[in-house]
């Protein structure tokens, strides 16, 4: 699977006036970041916004599906949900999905850093 660099550059575009979006390529998708925080991923051609148990609400009033995925004979679920389908033509739109997913993002928790050595 290729990573749609059309879909990454809509979403730069889009997002430029609130922060400076980032990728991170990861399996086939990427990890987008808006100012150094994660609030998107890229994945299976489509884009995914962050989401928590506070704007899960939100999401699902916007029917915005939960990413998941198969492994190991299960299916598991990560806390993302599928941008509704106008957040792909109007910048408006992805604006304000974007900015619920990176309040999101700014809520979790951070990741503990492994020390070397």
């Amino acid at each position: 699977m290729a990573l749609d660099t059309g879909l990454v550059e809509w979403v730069r575009d889009a997002l430029a006036p609130i922060g400076t979006v980032t990728m991170r390529r990861m399996m086939g998708g990427a990890t987008l970041y808006c100012d150094g925080t994660v609030f998107a991923i890229l994945a299976f051609d489509e884009l995914w916004f962050k989401a928590d148990t506070e704007s899960d609400a939100a999401w699902d009033a916007a029917g915005a599906d939960r990413f998941t995925y198969g492994a190991k004979g299960r299916t598991m679920v990560m806390n993302y949900r599928r941008a509704p389908a106008d957040a792909y033509d109007d910048a408006d739109a992805l604006r304000d999905w974007a900015r619920l997913a990176i309040a999101a993002g700014l809520r979790a928790p951070r990741r503990k850093t492994r020390k070397k050595g």
